[in-house]
């Protein structure tokens, strides 16, 4: 499946870079995993961040950060088959599960949940 991670991105970082990008360390974290069951994983801001530096963005959260950013997730869940909500605060990861649940796409909220991810652990 193609599969969304939403989680926090730019949510309590007061638009500091250093705390995005570790935002999205965290919001990369499970793609491997998920990669490795056999999925292709997806993040909004993969898409949205080198479609916001082409058209001129300057500073997060001006007129053109707006006018990508959410819009990006909405028509990448036209194609994603799955979404993983990681935990935290997030506005736009609310919207992308909104999104996701009126289009009837399945929503998981652990790793270990979606299909072929289970965790196994050793007695």
């Amino acid at each position: 499946m193609l599969i969304l991670i939403a989680g926090p991105y730019r949510s309590g970082t007061g638009d500091d870079p250093e705390k995005m990008a570790a935002n999205l360390k965290r919001l990369e974290a499970p793609s491997h995993a998920l990669f490795e069951a056999g999925h292709v994983p997806m993040i909004g801001e993969w898409v949205a961040l080198p479609v916001w530096h082409a058209a001129g963005g300057r500073a997060v959260g001006d007129d053109l950060y707006e006018e990508i950013f959410h819009p990006v997730a909405g028509r990448l869940l036209q194609l994603c088959e799955a979404v993983l909500r990681l935990p935290g605060d997030s506005k736009g990861a609310d919207n992308d599960v909104r999104i996701a649940r009126e289009r009837g796409i399945p929503v998981y909220f652990r790793l270990e949940d979606v299909p072929g991810c289970a965790v196994t652990t050793m007695a």
